[in-house]
């Protein structure tokens, strides 16, 4: 049975009635009972004439008690019969048609998905190219879904990064204050992904955040006086920045400016020591606290911007990166942009 944007319907495990406020796709829709917006399958709705038609009775049948919206567990578009351990963060698709009547992803739908036995505060941050998109700050509690918002399946082009910030509901002193998980997507990975479902039958993709929420680290104090006494140096942590090589706002990683005898090295090996270049400077800007670096790796065949860009997508540091065209180095240099 299919049913339309508008449509009066009764929810056949609620015997409630809603409407049908937006199609998901062939065989789900979006309903809203009573304020309460939920996915359902179609094969979970009947239009109200049959409700109606049902209950004219010529005696009163005995009452039994209503069961609400928010009492029925939810519909399996949620795939929780897999996901029933962690947090997850799931996308669910919403199918279209374009103006050759083809298939296409409108929108992906974004959910929280604890499958936990714990509740959580949860601070969520969603951003493209770097800037803030979406923030929402709520709770999410055992074994429930939190509809979180929509994104325009184009924007998946736009390095998409979700950043979430979870503590406890109920705070425990053996656990962490916090733990923040952070989750990049390339428009590959996705792609991928729908293909997928599409092919397995699937409503949607997730990504695991976390199984467990952490315990709290507990820190041991070492003993130096050993290490004071043999000779080394021991310095205030607070002030190591003072004891590290000064850091760079620009690198270059052309071998010449590496090393002197770089001509009878491999390929394999000059690409190695340019890559230990930049994660040394890399981590020296980090230490040091800049606010942006310049990586200059040149054009070439493009496997060393390749290489660092797939470093850069995983790196927590990064707020953002570009490769553009500079006054200094044309297009042979990427920009990278630090959050602290």
């Amino acid at each position: 049975m299919k049913f339309e944007i508008g449509d009066k319907v009764v929810v056949k495990l609620s015997n409630e009635e809603g409407t049908v406020i937006d199609a998901i796709n062939e065989i789900m829709v979006m309903v809203e009972v009573r304020g309460v917006k939920f996915p359902v399958h179609n094969d979970q709705l009947e239009y109200p004439y049959f409700k109606r038609f049902s209950e004219k009775k010529l005696f009163p049948e005995k009452k039994i008690p209503k069961t609400y919206i928010d009492q029925v567990p939810r519909d399996k578009v949620t795939t929780k019969s897999k996901q029933q351990d962690g947090v997850w963060l799931m996308f669910l698709p919403k199918f279209g048609k374009d103006d050759f009547g083809d298939e296409i992803v409108e929108l992906l739908k974004v959910y929280l998905i604890n499958g936990s036995a714990l509740g959580y505060n949860f601070d969520y941050k969603f951003d493209l190219l770097g800037d803030p998109e979406f923030e929402l700050k709520n709770q999410v509690f055992n074994n429930q879904d939190f509809y979180l918002h929509d994104i325009v399946y184009e924007k998946i082009n736009d390095s998409p990064s979700f950043n979430i910030e979870f503590s406890l509901l109920t705070p425990d002193n053996k656990k962490a204050e916090y733990f923040e998980t952070p989750l990049k997507l390339r428009p590959k990975q996705v792609f991928n992904k729908i293909e997928e479902l599409k092919v397995k039958n699937q409503p949607s993709f997730s990504f695991k955040l976390f199984d467990t929420y952490p315990d709290k680290v507990v820190e041991e104090k070492m003993d130096l006086s050993k290490l004071a006494s043999g000779g080394f140096k021991i310095y205030d942590a607070s002030k190591a920045r003072q004891h590290m090589e000064p850091a760079k706002y620009s690198v270059d990683l052309h071998m010449e400016k590496i090393s002197d005898d770089w001509k009878n090295l491999s390929n394999f090996e000059i690409l190695t020591m340019q890559l230990n270049q930049f994660e040394k400077y890399y981590d020296l800007a980090v230490a040091h606290r800049q606010p942006s670096l310049i990586v200059i790796h040149g054009l070439g065949t493009g496997r060393l911007k390749e290489e660092i860009h797939q470093l850069l997508n995983h790196k927590k540091e990064v707020k953002w990166f570009v490769n553009q065209y500079h006054s200094s180095y044309g297009y042979g240099a990427t920009e990278i942009y630090f959050q602290y």
